[in-house]
């Protein structure tokens, strides 16, 4: 897990090197900020459509190998787009088309990476797997851009799109050392019908729309995306508007947001058995101090209130993650893991034109407000509704699976595994958010 974080570390700070020169390299050749939005969103398309398809691919092939082959392919399109830059011939039909390679990579890449590193701890440790990639990410992220700005203004976005490609081969030669642990085999391991039941993509859709939990979780989350979470714009408005501040106050407030996002991270480590309702909780919990924010009057108040807001939706990121990833049984992690990306990406492409014309219609403070008060609301209502009626109980639990014939291992050895989509829903095992190795960052 040392050698793994620390891979991720790396890697991390090259993506987000490499996406800082991205953007001022498509402002560069265009001019216009729409034609960097449009890369993004090149990028993040293959997500929209083929994450079920990904996330099968995870299910039916030797993990370590997928992940291998993700991360040195994406370092050859990182080398390959360095090249063209060096040679100055690269243009922008090139590169969305090199960002569309990007995202269909990903699609397999990611889930890959994200299960792989949970199979290096044992099962009732994930939470603080998980909870230690959100560290490692958010650190990766802000090392990374401002590594960016030193490394485009010396050598130019060519350096930068090398030393990236030079972290994704970081990463590629410490998998082959990693050794799941014995809890976690790998799954193109295990005996034919006994983990892997079908490999197809509908399977996993299938399953996630059966699980009620899931469903929620996924509610929970596009409500927290959409109407909240967006704080580079709606915070950004806040400042330099009504509060009268600059540059350098929203840069404090992105300081409060980033710290109080790593102690969230740090924090969630210490759960053992989150639940959709803790994340649900939580989440609510931040809402409400979102539309507060909204309403200060000075910004040393919103800087009260933006710091315990970063610090409990970090964590209600990271148990839903780990609702995500443990909640399915292993057979069909990959596959669910491909719906959620599906899914994240589409409110990740709509939720910031929603917001802007909220933002249009009421203001960065109304935006804050409402959007605060609608998820905290959604959420409470979807609570009373679940009292009410007993929906998104947990299915029962999973029946035990035969032994293969020639398998030495005894079936109660593999319950602890398989019981973890199958515990009660109060003490159920429970993102992102992202980074390039598989986090599933519940942010893209």
């Amino acid at each position: 897990m040392r050698w793994w974080s620390a891979a991720n570390l790396v890697s991390n700070a090259g993506t987000w090197m490499q996406l800082t020169a991205q953007n001022l390299l498509v402002l560069h050749l265009t001019g216009s900020a729409a034609a960097t939005g449009l890369s993004l969103s090149a990028q993040a398309a293959p997500g929209l459509l083929l994450g079920l398809a990904g996330g099968a691919a995870v299910d039916a092939w030797p993990r370590r190998l997928t992940a291998t082959a993700g991360q040195a392919l994406l370092a050859l399109v990182a080398f390959t787009t360095a090249g063209l830059i060096a040679c100055d011939l690269l243009t922008v039909p090139m590169l969305l088309a090199l960002a569309v390679v990007t995202g269909l990579i990903a699609t397999v890449d990611a889930p890959a990476c994200a299960l792989l590193g949970n199979d290096l701890v044992p099962a009732r440790d994930v939470p603080s797997s998980i909870a230690l990639g959100s560290v490692v990410s958010g650190a990766g992220r802000v090392g990374g851009t401002a590594l960016a700005g030193v490394v485009v203004g010396l050598w130019g976005p060519a350096a930068a799109y090398a030393a990236n490609g030079l972290s994704f081969l970081a990463v590629a030669a410490v998998i082959p050392f990693l050794r799941p642990h014995p809890a976690h085999p790998e799954p193109s391991a295990a005996p034919a019908g006994r983990l892997r039941r079908g490999t197809g993509s509908r399977d996993g859709l299938a399953f996630f729309l059966r699980r009620p939990r899931l469903v929620a979780l996924a509610g929970i989350t596009a409500l927290s995306s959409v109407f909240g979470r967006n704080y580079g714009l709606t915070l950004a408005v806040l400042v330099a508007g009504p509060l009268g501040g600059g540059a350098g106050a929203f840069g404090t407030v992105s300081t409060v947001l980033a710290v109080g996002g790593l102690a969230g991270a740090v924090l969630a480590g210490r759960l053992r058995a989150p639940s959709v309702r803790l994340v649900g909780a939580l989440a609510a919990a931040g809402a409400l101090l979102q539309a507060a924010a909204g309403l200060s009057p000075r910004l040393w108040v919103l800087l009260l209130l933006v710091a315990p807001m970063a610090v409990v939706e970090s964590v209600s990121d990271t148990a839903g993650t780990t609702v995500l990833q443990t909640d399915p049984p292993p057979h069909l992690r990959g596959r669910v893991l491909g719906v959620w990306r599906s899914l994240s990406t589409g409110w990740s492409l709509v939720g910031p034109p929603l917001l802007g014309l909220l933002m249009e219609a009421a203001g960065a403070r109304g935006a804050l407000v409402l959007g605060g008060l609608l998820v905290a609301g959604a959420i409470g209502a979807g609570a009373a509704l679940r009292a009410r009626h007993g929906i998104f109980r947990p299915a029962p639990a999973t029946p035990a699976l035969p032994a293969a014939v020639g398998d030495r291992r005894t079936v109660p050895a593999a319950l602890p595994l398989l019981g973890t989509a199958c515990v009660p829903l109060a003490a159920a095992p429970v993102t992102a958010a992202p980074h390039d190795t598989g986090e599933i960052s519940l942010v893209a």
